[in-house]
């Protein structure tokens, strides 16, 4: 909790700020000193509520040694409407994701996909609304500063709690490693538009595509060749400075390290709070995305032809038996569950939860449904086959395509402000477990975020696959965090209460064998 200053030791300044005295600085260190002695959850040697002031008199102790007076709510909750909590909520669960959407469809199948992404909403849904459910069937119990982890040791003991930290460990670097294959991605088509406008080169990609101003290529259709610098130049520049720019700057051999320049020393930082001021750039980026979308299909038309089981030259089956590898990405699209608490928690009115958490799945799910849905109707088939559809939908526009690099921009820069913000929460689960400190020292920090860049770089090198680290990932921590322990928890509590009955041991037993199957499927296809 924040440290309450009473009025006695607040000195004033002027109207605006307050400083405190030595006593109340010294009872803040103390108070902050015992908080560590225990985890989050143990409120033994937490002030008591009794030692607090009015609510009218509570003021926030800063460690620049000023206090300013609490506006929000005294009762542990924030004052945010329930239109702010559910644009926070979609905002935070719309991520990279988004891109890989229509590349899941033409896996599973249209019909299917869009079967399978309402189904998986649903139950996604269903299971979050278990975790924000989780804190209020601990009975005897003060919940009210417990994160969805502190529910997991309670029930489980050590294993909740170290295991809950593994698969939060899993979504988080999961997340990072695909941000750094997509940066090097963006940041490659970003310095080739650039080097080509600059240099009035004229480039003709020699890869399968659609002809005219609003042209769609099929990337995967040209596997023979070096999958980086798949072009060849017609203009009177200088050939040999166009090779050489061409072999330094590759997608896969270059540009992921060319990365490490810029955002290594950002993750070493103490505090990334400045980063924080741009979360509204993914906002941006994804109407942009949607925008995007809707030029491109009513440009493009609708290419849709109905084949339920049968596979021709250019459209794929509505039922494929590779939808797992949709589920998994879904898993992950779907994935808020490790944080919806404490997005909820700064809900003003808390009897609304379930509505604006419903609200929140349904926009994002019709996101996702918009996006996948127009890119897969509206993508050229003939003359090329749906299957071209690349893992990112972005790939299958050529890097001079202005609307394409406008997007690819975004992007970029807002996933290099996003990516100091994951590291930091890795840093603060991983760190503050085993040293009780999230930056114990420069050389601790230093280690862990060359492990995390490691990682991303050699995906990027080596397998750049969006699509495939995304469902691994997913099915990884959705195993754990939206499968397994929500379901586990509720029927335990049930079980302790005398309420379990047959029908909800089935129907949640059945669940957790979705999970289990899901992850398996990863594997298998």
């Amino acid at each position: 909790r924040p440290f309450h200053v009473e009025p006695t030791n607040i000195v004033s300044v002027n109207d605006d700020m307050q400083r405190v005295t030595d006593e109340a600085s010294a009872m803040n260190k103390r108070i902050h000193y015992y908080s560590r002695l225990t985890s989050p959850a143990d409120r033994a040697l937490i002030a008591p509520d009794h030692v607090l002031p009015a609510p009218d008199e509570i003021y926030v102790y800063s460690p620049l040694g000023t206090a300013f007076k609490v506006d929000s709510c005294t009762d542990g909750y924030g004052k945010n409407s329930s239109l702010v909590t559910i644009f926070m909520i979609w905002n935070t669960m719309m991520g990279t994701s988004i891109l890989s959407i229509p590349w899941g469809i033409k896996q599973a199948g249209f019909t299917s996909g869009i079967i399978l992404i309402l189904l998986m909403g649903i139950l996604t849904l269903y299971c979050c609304y278990r975790v924000v459910k989780s804190r209020q069937m601990i009975p005897l119990t003060d919940t009210s500063n417990w994160e969805f982890p502190d529910v997991c040791k309670y029930y489980f003991g050590s294993f909740g709690q170290w295991s809950s930290l593994l698969f939060s460990m899993v979504s988080l670097v999961g997340a990072m490693v695909v941000y750094w294959v997509l940066m090097s991605n963006f940041l490659f088509n970003t310095g080739k538009f650039i080097y080509n406008f600059v240099h009035d080169i004229n480039i003709t990609d020699i890869v399968p595509g659609t002809n005219g101003s609003n042209k769609v290529i099929c990337p995967s259709a040209a596997s023979g060749h070096p999958p980086q610098n798949r072009s060849v130049m017609f203009s009177s520049g200088n050939r040999t400075g166009f090779e050489l720019f061409e072999e330094w700057w590759d997608k896969s051999q270059t540009v992921p390290f060319y990365l490490i320049a810029v955002l290594l020393p950002l993750l070493n930082l103490k505090s990334p709070s400045f980063f924080a001021k741009f979360n509204v750039l993914g906002t941006v980026s994804v109407v942009y995305l949607v925008f995007l979308v809707t030029v491109k299909a009513a440009h493009l038309g609708i290419h849709l032809e109905f084949n339920w089981f049968t596979e021709n030259e250019f459209f794929v089956p509505e039922f494929r038996i590779l939808f797992p590898q949709l589920t998994g990405v879904l898993t992950l699209a779907f994935f808020i569950h490790n944080c919806v608490i404490t997005l909820l928690q700064n809900n003003r009115n808390q009897e609304n939860n379930v509505r604006d958490l419903s609200i929140a799945y349904f926009l994002v799910g019709l996101t996702y449904l918009y996006v996948g849905v127009i890119i897969f109707a509206s993508f050229p088939s003939p003359p090329l086959s749906k299957e071209c559809i690349e893992q990112n939908f972005l790939d299958n526009f050529p890097s001079d395509d202005i609307m394409s690099f406008v997007a690819r921009i975004f992007l970029l820069f807002q996933m290099m402000t996003v990516y100091p913000l994951l590291g930091y929460l890795a840093r603060v689960q991983l760190l503050r477990q085993f040293f009780g400190n999230a930056y114990p020292s420069l050389f601790h920090v230093l280690i862990l975020n060359l492990a995390i860049v490691g990682a991303g770089v050699a995906m990027a090198r080596f397998y750049p696959n969006i699509g495939g680290i995304i469902r691994y990932s997913g099915a990884t921590c959705g195993l754990a965090f939206v499968f397994v322990y929500p379901s586990l928890i509720y029927m335990i509590s049930l079980h302790r209460a005398g309420q379990l009955t047959w029908p909800a041991l089935i129907v949640h037993i059945f669940i957790i064998l979705l999970g289990l199957a899901n992850l398996i499927a990863q594997f298998l296809l």
